[in-house]
């Protein structure tokens, strides 16, 4: 006869049983297995705990796997145990001296924990044992421009760029160097508009500006001097782009004209940036232009960096009685190397409130909703670290008239020093 006594005495032998066959099974996995089965634990299920208990298993079968060691420190790093980390990063690199991945891992613990210092040294290590590394060569320059040691920040960049131009992290890296180095610029342009029909005389176009970075973004102040149907004209603007956030920042604009015709006679912009996952960004907001009426313009932009490309899809919608006028623009750059080292073409249809060119043509009084195609083509040079060169040129095909086209055709040059 079978008692509940003896009942219990078997449920016993059959959970230890299960627990002998379960520890026999685990200690009879391999290392890559228990590797394995930790990242599926982690990235998973969010169970750090399991997976940090794996990894020291495979590393008691594998003690000198070092990708092991390297996993078992980012692990200690993501829950906040970073003495253990440290300790963890350090016994890899004993056994490998500026182990690739140990090196960065460690490296952006301390950089990310604001010591720089100490991360520079890691990420060197590193460096002087794969020097063709562009996750060590990104990680030092991002160090350097910590330290507000930003020359060699740019010859970092520089470097990895020669070797791969096609390295959109490094141009976006050297942007914010540029941004945070240099404080203050100084630029001019000129552009000259010819047309073949619509107007007999070309216009000319002028400005120059002055900018300055601060702890919350650029501030621009800007004169811009127009002569358009032989009268001279002025307007004064002032371009702000105040941070708020790693992921947002805004466009603000403001400009008034001493000659209502040949500029609007107030101007206003604003627009709301925001910089997404997988290298894209996107962008609304509105213009406002005042002259004999008010005009009120609004714009979405969505960008996207691939390669070293960059991709910009524009459009502007304008509100007008029970229609909305619209213009498209795709622009397109193909960098050559740095962040101000690009070609750029465009295309587009309707009119920009953002070109001084064309601004004008947005008065009601005009026939800026007629049917208009354009395209552009750009070259922006840096030279000597500090000066900048663009060029470009634009062809219009417009509609000034119910079935009556003409050409305007503009080329542009300007100079910017920042010092």
């Amino acid at each position: 006869m079978i008692t509940k006594k003896s009942n219990s005495h078997i449920t016993i032998i059959f959970i230890l049983f299960g627990f002998i066959q379960s520890s026999w099974a685990q200690n009879n996995k391999s290392s890559d297995q228990l590797y394995t089965e930790a990242r599926a634990e982690a990235f998973d299920n969010d169970n750090y705990v399991t997976a940090i208990a794996l990894m020291k298993e495979a590393l008691k079968k594998s003690p000198d796997y070092l990708e092991l060691g390297v996993f078992l420190g980012r692990l200690y790093t993501f829950t906040d145990s970073l003495p253990k980390a440290r300790t963890t990063f350090n016994e890899v690199l004993m056994k490998e001296a500026g182990h690739e991945q140990a090196s960065l891992a460690y490296g952006n613990l301390e950089y990310w924990n604001s010591d720089s210092e100490r991360a520079l040294v890691i990420v060197d290590a590193g460096l002087s044992k794969h020097t063709d590394s562009q996750s060590l060569g990104l990680l030092k320059a991002k160090i350097l421009k910590d330290l507000e040691r930003y020359d060699e920040a740019r010859k970092t960049l520089d470097l990895l760029l020669k070797k791969n131009p096609k390295l959109t992290e490094a141009r976006s890296i050297i942007s914010g160097i540029n941004t945070a180095s240099v404080k203050n610029e100084i630029g001019a342009n000129y552009e000259f508009i010819y047309f073949d029909k619509r107007f007999d005389d070309p216009w000319h176009l002028a400005s120059i500006d002055y900018a300055r970075q601060t702890k919350l973004g650029s501030v621009t102040a800007r004169v811009n001097y127009a002569n358009r149907f032989r009268t001279n004209g002025t307007q004064f603007e002032i371009d702000a782009y105040p941070r708020i956030s790693d992921l947002f920042y805004t466009y603000v604009s403001g400009g008034i004209s001493s000659k209502d015709g040949i500029f609007p006679r107030y101007r206003a912009g604003f627009s709301l940036y925001a910089n997404l996952p997988a290298a894209f960004e996107a962008d609304a907001g509105f213009r406002f232009l005042a002259f004999s009426e008010n005009t009120w313009i609004y714009t979405l932009g969505v960008g996207k960096y691939y390669k070293n490309y960059w991709f910009n899809l524009r459009t502007y919608l304008t509100p007008s009685g029970n229609s909305v006028s619209h213009s498209y623009a795709l622009t397109v750059r193909y960098y050559l190397g740095g962040a101000d080292d690009f070609i750029s073409l465009k295309i587009g249809t309707g009119l920009s409130p953002d070109n001084s060119a064309n601004s004008v043509l947005f008065d009601p009084d005009t026939i800026y909703k007629l049917k208009s195609s354009n395209i552009a083509l750009g070259y922006r040079k840096l030279l000597w670290d500090t000066t900048i060169l663009t060029f470009s040129g634009a062809l219009e095909n417009q509609e000034y008239a119910r079935d009556t086209r003409g050409n305007q055709v503009s080329l542009s040059l300007g100079y910017i020093k920042r010092f």
